[in-house]
């Protein structure tokens, strides 16, 4: 069975990693290799789109950390949770859902939604 709650941790932790090597490690760990990732405002394939992609948020909002908002659930090989993006123990003005589809418990495929963005973010 999978651990759902771990899924969204490293999930996560991923998005927060400022280390170039540990990121992409943890992207060789906990995502395939043929992974994708979609949002309204940007897409990704493979472990390069994707770092490049969480590269990108970490130098456009180099003050803001993602967290978890709620807890995440799932069944099967699919996991949902939502997320916050902002600065430390403040509101995050930035928020997200995210729909994860696994492949052997690693993350293959995630389609992402907006569900708050302030104008010019």
């Amino acid at each position: 069975m999978t651990d759902i709650a771990a899924i969204a941790d490293g999930y996560i932790a991923l998005w927060n990693e400022r280390d170039d090597v540990e990121r992409r490690a943890r992207l060789a760990r906990q995502w395939t290799a043929d992974a994708s990732y979609v949002d309204p405002l940007m897409q990704g394939d493979g472990v390069d789109g994707i770092d490049a992609l969480v590269s990108g948020v970490q130098q456009r909002f180099p003050e803001f950390r993602f967290r978890q908002l709620g807890a995440a659930d799932g069944h099967g090989n699919y996991v949902r949770f939502s997320w916050g993006l902002g600065p430390d123990k403040a509101d995050c003005p930035i928020q997200g859902t995210d729909f994860v589809e696994l492949a052997d418990g690693r993350i293959r495929r995630v389609t992402g939604f907006l569900d708050k963005v302030p104008e010019g973010a």
